[in-house]
């Protein structure tokens, strides 16, 4: 059996504010070839360290689901991969300046 797997046509970039940070931050949607799953890339430190989307990387969840991978943390991951399993994407790569991602869920329909 055969599973057909979604990503983006084009890159496309939303910026907006973090909610428990308070700080400015752009991501870029990426898209991914097959199998690449969801990966948040930190484009604001050295070496631009990717964290894989995974539970084994989740360190927090206090006030949100913060991952940490290869030396970097991305916080409030959820509402991001949530809209993004919302709009049935399986491959994206996520690229952020900023540790937090941005509160902004109705624009994550322009990205699709």
């Amino acid at each position: 059996m055969s599973v057909k797997q979604r990503t983006l046509k084009q890159a496309v970039s939303i910026s907006g504010v973090g909610l428990h940070t308070g700080k400015q931050v752009n991501l870029t949607f990426v898209p991914a070839p097959e199998n690449h799953g969801y990966k948040f890339q930190r484009v604001d430190i050295s070496g631009n360290p990717i964290i894989n989307a995974d539970v084994d990387n989740v360190v927090d969840t206090s006030r949100g689901t913060t991952l940490e991978q290869n030396g970097a943390r991305v916080h409030t991951t959820e509402h991001v991969l949530a809209a993004l399993v919302g709009l049935e994407i399986d491959n994206c790569l996520i690229q952020l300046d900023g540790p937090e991602t941005a509160n902004h869920g109705r624009q994550f329909y322009a990205i699709y």
